[in-house]
């Protein structure tokens, strides 16, 4: 690595520059702050350390300006022993790691190794984010639909902001996929964002999730956990269904918006969070409020800026284009031909009311793909409840596919989807499949529809 050394102690810049040279690194020298954002203007470099005191300037202050100025490599400061709060204090902020003074070179060996680890694991990260992006089609933030137009208008002024956002809607309409939007418009994009899937755990875990706990806190607390709120500092915290939420962990969650304070459980000490809060329901949540199973204070809370996003059979302008990008993303992923949906089969498409939205419609796409013939999707590949049952089935009845060249993993799996897309919660899905919530929690883990 490229690393440069702002100290303005030339013992330190010798010491140091000596120990990255010995461990294959490259360096380079300032003395002040200003030589040191005059340098990373004029060459890449891969990290900096940096002094906490700089004769008469704050390191810190440098470092927000670093940021200011669109430098975010990694920045390691240097502090005497009786600074280490404040770099404690830094790291909260962003600063990456911290060396006390006076330091030995090992020091230094083990700040730039928990570097590199963190380079690796950033690259693993990037490496599955494109391995999963390869494996659902995305999606297009433009529409025909003017309700859909003015959701996309205002999900890019507001992600310009802080401010809370509750995006509202039907199952499968493409509220985590907007979430994510808006994140990545956001200034907090270089950070994490973290999903919480509210309805998938008990209280206790569900609390535990979120905040983390202390070892001991409870039964099966065998160590120290860090939660969600943690991941998620200086990014977004997405909260899934969040109209699931016992009002007990509403009350915690009413905390963190309002005063962004937090305790894991077990643990007496008060700790900060910088996180943006973005949530989704398919609930009514002015409803939820007047049957007492969610808070009015957390609800105008999370609602500074609603967004209601129609479910699909509102925006049948839009479903043609759909259809073509999620069958261009399906051929390419079976490597196939770029197939065509005949006109028979896409007036049934539009015919049809969707009410599982655009999930129950890259399912069924999906499926068409598979089952087709050739490169051409015909009203026989559709499911019956689409279809209109106007094609035959080879004498097969009930789930359209039975007895044609699909393995049972693949009936299986359409089948879990169809349920769900058609299901008004996930306790239903599971009594309808005949299995129980975890069961089912693992199964839509598998198959992506976390």
């Amino acid at each position: 690595m490229k690393i440069l050394i702002v100290d303005d102690e030339s013992n330190i810049q010798k010491t140091t520059a000596l120990s990255l040279k010995t461990m294959g690194h490259q360096s380079v020298s300032a003395f002040s702050g200003s030589q040191a954002l005059r340098k990373l203007g004029e060459d890449r470099f891969d990290a900096v350390f940096l002094d906490l005191r700089l004769g008469e300037e704050n390191g810190l202050e440098v470092y927000d300006e670093m940021r200011q100025q669109g430098f975010d490599m990694p920045v390691i400061m240097f502090t005497a022993y009786s600074s280490i709060e404040t770099a404690i204090e830094a790291t909260r902020k962003g600063v990456f790691d911290y060396v006390a003074k006076p330091f030995v070179p090992e020091q230094i060996r083990q700040a730039l190794r928990k570097l590199e680890e963190s380079r690796s694991l950033a690259n693993k990260v990037e490496e599955l984010e494109t391995r999963l992006a390869d494996k659902s089609p995305g999606i297009r933030f433009e529409s025909q639909d003017p309700r859909m137009q003015q959701v996309y208008e205002v999900a890019a002024k507001a992600a310009k902001s802080d401010a809370n956002i509750l995006l509202l809607g039907p199952s499968g309409t493409g509220k985590t996929v907007l979430s994510r939007r808006i994140h990545e418009m956001s200034p907090r994009a270089g950070n994490p964002f973290v999903v919480v899937h509210c309805p998938s755990l008990s209280k206790e875990l569900l609390e535990s999730e979120l905040f983390g706990h202390v070892k001991g806190s409870f039964t099966g607390a065998v160590k120290d956990t860090w939660g969600k709120v943690d991941a998620a500092e200086g990014g977004t915290l997405f909260l899934d269904e969040v109209a699931d939420l016992p009002l007990e962990i509403q009350a915690k969650l009413l905390r963190l918006l309002q005063e962004r304070l937090y305790e894991r459980i077990g643990e007496t000490k008060t700790r900060t969070a910088d996180v943006r809060i973005l949530a989704a329901t398919n609930k009514d949540l002015q409803d939820e409020v007047k049957e007492g199973r969610f808070r009015e204070d957390l609800f105008y809370r999370l609602n500074v800026i609603a967004l209601q996003l129609p479910g699909l059979s509102e925006r049948k302008g839009d479903l043609e284009r759909l259809v073509s990008d999620y069958v261009d993303f399906y051929a390419r992923k079976m490597g196939r031909e770029v197939a065509k949906v005949e006109k028979d089969a896409m007036d049934a498409i539009l015919a049809y009311n969707w009410p599982g939205n655009l999930r129950e419609l890259n399912n069924v796409v999906e499926r068409c793909l598979i089952l087709c013939s050739g490169n051409t999707v015909t009203l026989a590949d559709l499911p019956i409840e689409i279809s209109g049952g106007k094609v035959e089935s080879g004498g097969a009845t009930g789930i359209s596919g039975l007895g044609s060249d699909v393995t049972l993993q693949e009936l299986e799996d359409e089948h879990i989807k169809r349920v769900l897309d058609r299901s008004e919660s996930l306790e239903q899905a599971a009594r309808t499949l005949g299995i129980d919530s975890a069961t089912l929690y693992r199964k839509r883990k598998k198959l992506g529809l976390l």
